[in-house]
């Protein structure tokens, strides 16, 4: 006989739907509606639920948001934190990045900053195998594309 947890993985995915929702706004409407709606799934479930797991952070934080939906009409949802170049904009406190980046520094950040990026980055599910090290690294690597210089100290 076969255990909930085998029945539960073989239902039929119909899709994976990939989303960007501001945290805590997640409504019926674009671009919420139009993505779950085609595949007959209860936007209102989706919405409460996203909402009570983003409130602790800020509204209008970009959250990128994992939904799998099933044949049956029911789904399962994985929020991510937001975007390390999010992270690294709001740090700097820019609006953009450098357009030449190794030629023209946008502005600079800390280690420390890159850090803290890091550790909230480390919560993530796709992030859990990896070292704090190599979370940072990553960063360091995302600013200097964005031509944000990472200094010791300011």
């Amino acid at each position: 006989m076969a255990t909930l947890k085998e029945v539960v993985a073989r239902r039929p995915v119909a899709a994976t739907i990939r989303l960007t929702v501001p945290a805590g706004g997640a409504r019926p409407a674009p671009p919420v509606g139009p993505a779950l709606g085609q595949y007959r799934l209860n936007l209102m479930a989706f919405c409460k639920d996203f909402n009570a797991r983003t409130q602790k952070y800020k509204p209008d934080t970009p959250m990128a948001v994992t939904i799998t939906a099933y044949k049956d009409n029911t789904f399962e949802f994985i929020v991510k934190t937001p975007s390390v170049t999010w992270f690294l904009k709001q740090a700097a406190g820019v609006e953009f990045g450098s357009g030449r980046p190794g030629h023209v520094a946008a502005t600079s950040l800390t280690l420390r900053h890159v850090y803290e990026i890091a550790k909230i980055k480390q919560t993530d599910f796709s992030c859990k195998h990896l070292s704090i090290e190599a979370i940072c690294k990553s960063i360091i690597g995302t600013a200097r594309s964005m031509g944000i210089d990472i200094v010791k100290d300011l």
